[in-house]
């Protein structure tokens, strides 16, 4: 089911209303039919293969817990392998079949293992990461075994966050599900807010855009220079704006219910460093391969050889997390080896910030580094949107051919798309960029909150009328997310 679908309106209106109606004894078990709904929308198939792993780390968690020595970790170890087993299966074992077929074949063999006609489960990456992150801190003895097996299930299948985050840990959420939420005006109020936010960003601005990226990255040869820079910097837009509006929207449908989850973005565009851009990007994820495989290596405690290979590791395998293409293996390395390179130019940097003065002049300087922060996570992002190697090999090495003459090719009939479009998404860009840039410094939603009730009501209207007139929904767009 689709956030920005009528069926999910309809959905959210009976699951939210019918929370607060009914008994505190039965909130658990609403939820966890709504959620199973939820996900049954997509491939109903597919809740099967949700409730395998749910009942192998259900039990897994309490073997842990009442074991000790080897046995203990035979149980992590069993847990952490039918995930993984589950995950392999269905997302890469055509990528690794293909790869060694094609190895095979520079050497003159062939292979005869034969290829799966399967879909990949929506949002398998996700659960299976908060799956995991549940027996890894009860092994730890961080987190108790859930007992109520209802409860366990709807830790993983929670619906704001079921297919696409944030991945949360079990001691954030857990415990809530037995907590009373009391109906508070307020934490509707405030959900609603963030819910219509994400998706103003999703329909107005990442629907909009995606016509545009769309048309060059799906035909990128037909395209030189400025064309592929424009829609390189829209697909940085498109992606932010489709992910943190799902997040927003996820975070602010479990608000209403009086649910707290962990805040996924913070204005990651506005980041003067690849490491800075990589905490405010993603967070749930950033800090799940922090917590659970960077500092297992060894972290930054290390020596300087085995910190920059730790790095590589994490990045290379978080690429390799987000899809079975060496495009994303391309993008994730990519990104790994921009905080090496950040690293070991650090003395280099301060010395030229020195010596041009730039230390004095601290907007300037903030400003070259947020530049060129940008435009490398943008580099990276044509892997990460090219269909495979080659189109981002093309892309990458023609952004500046013709460069000169490409300007004519930018009228919005030669991108598919029109001076309409152009038109409202340059006015939605400039409102997201006001609001983040003014949500860094105060909460927009304490300053709102402080005007008069008429104010509010008609900041409010507006922004739902906007999103119904300026939104998206003769092309309905999937989350970009959904498919990992």
């Amino acid at each position: 089911m689709l956030f920005n679908s009528l069926h999910f309106v309809f959905f959210f209106i009976v699951i939210t209303t019918t929370y607060y109606l009914i008994p505190y004894r039965y909130r658990w078990l609403l939820l966890l039919i709504g959620s199973c709904y939820f996900y049954m929308a997509f491939v109903p198939v597919y809740i099967i293969i949700l409730g395998f792993t749910i009942i192998v780390d259900y039990f897994s968690g309490l073997y842990i817990e009442k074991s000790s020595g080897k046995t203990r970790k035979l149980y992590l170890v069993t847990s952490i392998v039918a995930n993984l087993s589950v995950l392999f299966i269905f997302k890469y074992y055509n990528f690794l079949n293909i790869s060694f077929d094609t190895l095979l074949g520079n050497i003159g063999l062939t292979s005869n293992l034969p290829f799966l006609t399967i879909l990949l489960p929506i949002g398998l990456s996700f659960h299976t990461f908060q799956a995991m992150s549940y027996t890894i801190e009860v092994y730890r003895n961080k987190q108790k075994a859930e007992r109520h097996f209802g409860i366990y299930a709807l830790y993983v299948m929670f619906y704001p966050q079921l297919v696409a985050g944030p991945i949360e840990r079990p001691q954030n959420v857990l415990h809530q599900f037995y907590e009373k939420h009391s109906y508070k005006a307020d934490n509707v109020a405030k959900g609603l807010k963030l819910m219509a936010w994400g998706m103003f960003k999703k329909v107005v601005i990442a629907d909009r855009l995606a016509v545009i990226v769309n048309n060059v990255y799906d035909t990128p040869t037909n395209f030189k220079g400025m064309p592929l820079i424009v829609a390189t910097i829209l697909f940085a837009f498109q992606i932010y704006c489709d992910f943190s509006g799902y997040s927003d929207i996820a975070i602010g449908s479990a608000h209403t219910l009086g649910f707290r989850l962990m805040k996924n973005f913070e204005s990651p565009y506005f980041s003067t460093s690849p490491s800075e851009f990589w905490k405010r990007w993603h967070i749930s994820l950033s800090t799940w391969f922090r917590d659970y495989l960077y500092i297992p290596l060894g972290g930054n405690r290390v020596g300087t050889s085995r910190l920059y290979f730790n790095l590589l590791v994490t990045f290379f395998i978080s690429g390799l997390w987000h899809g079975a293409n060496w495009t994303y293996i391309i993008w994730g390395t990519l990104n790994g080896l921009y905080i090496i390179l950040e690293i070991m130019s650090k003395t280099l940097r301060n010395s030229i910030k020195y010596k041009l003065g730039l230390n004095e002049f601290s907007g300037i300087n903030r400003m070259m580094s947020i530049t060129i922060t940008f435009s490398l996570i943008c580099v990276a992002w044509i892997f990460f949107r090219a269909k495979n190697l080659s189109d981002g090999y093309y892309i990458l090495t023609h952004l500046f051919t013709n460069f000169a003459g490409s300007f004519q090719y930018l009228k919005p009939s030669y991108l598919g798309s029109t001076l309409y479009d152009y038109t409202v998404s340059l006015f939605a860009l400039i409102v997201l960029f006001f609001v983040e840039t003014v949500q860094r410094s105060t909460s927009i939603n304490g300053v709102v909150k402080s005007w008069p009730l008429l104010y509010r009501v008609s900041l409010y209207y507006i922004l739902v009328m906007i999103i119904l007139l300026f939104g998206v929904f003769n092309v309905q767009e999937q989350f970009i997310y959904f498919q990992f």
